[in-house]
């Protein structure tokens, strides 16, 4: 175990610029790999003078600028079909959209700029800026801006716990193969728990459904409904809906008195 833990930090060593590169490329491809324990390594490697750190930041921002770029072109021509394809992905798909297109009413491109350190907002930030409408010029600038303070974030903090991270690999080495098993073991059973807890809450709502087609024979019925539209601006279609209560799902805390209590509310948020 111990030699294969040398091979392989030989290995990262000797490639490690073209391993930044590759495993950035994957992540920000949408493959569920992590780059955090990476440039954690990287840190460390620059530490010990095996990297340079402004080569070792270029790579990912290559990377990340390389595949992002081709996300943002695809979100602009596709809009809001390729963020939901991406958005069924992640662990919790309903909340995904909203909360990126929240993030780009809010702030707009300079969201860009801590995107990366968010799971969620990553997955789908470079086609929201295209479906957007934001020129490729700013988007490639804020983007190569976040991915540079994304990655000099954690290979400092890896060059700050460089130590600890060699002690943590000598502890590996010796505990063999079951601290891998373990920490794998521990990552499933966390998936495993969000999938089932949003299974459990997708269960406890579905009484409270109500299709399109359905509230429109409600609405011609003449039934006395008040309905909320929560979509953002940013939404397919986003006209609105005639006699709605138009209200962005981050105000409606702040707005929630504008909604009758003694009529049936219907939350339209597709």
């Amino acid at each position: 175990m111990l030699d294969m833990m040398r091979e392989v930090l030989g290995f990262v060593a000797s490639h490690g610029y073209l391993v930044l590169f590759l495993w950035v490329l994957a992540e920000q491809g949408a493959f569920p790999i992590p780059s955090v324990p990476l440039l954690l390594a990287a840190g460390a490697l620059i530490r010990s003078s095996l990297l340079h750190p402004v080569a070792a930041v270029a790579c990912c921002m290559a990377a990340a600028l390389l595949v992002d770029s081709v996300w943002f072109y695809i979100g602009r021509s596709r809009g809001p079909r390729v963020l939901r394809l991406l958005c069924r992905l992640s662990i919790e798909p309903d909340s995904c959209v909203r909360q990126t297109e929240n993030a780009f009413l809010r702030y707009g491109l300079k969201s860009l700029l801590i995107s990366k350190f968010v799971p969620g907002l990553n997955a789908v930030a470079a086609p929201m800026a295209g479906n957007s409408g934001a020129g490729i010029g700013r988007f490639l600038a804020y983007d190569a801006l976040g991915t540079a303070i994304w990655s000099a974030s954690y290979m400092s903090l890896g060059y700050v716990l460089s130590d600890q991270l060699e002690k943590a690999a000598e502890y590996a080495s010796r505990t063999g193969s079951g601290l891998l098993l373990l920490v794998l073991g521990l990552f499933a059973a966390w998936i495993v728990w969000k999938i089932l807890r949003r299974r459990a809450f997708l269960r406890k709502i579905e009484i409270a459904r109500i299709s399109a087609e359905e509230l429109r024979q409600r609405l011609d019925a003449g039934e006395d409904l008040f309905i909320v539209d929560l979509r953002s601006d940013l939404t397919e279609s986003a006209a609105g809906i005639p006699g709605a209560l138009r209200i962005g799902s981050e105000e409606l805390v702040s707005r929630h008195q504008e909604i009758p209590r003694d009529r049936e509310i219907i939350l339209f948020c597709s």
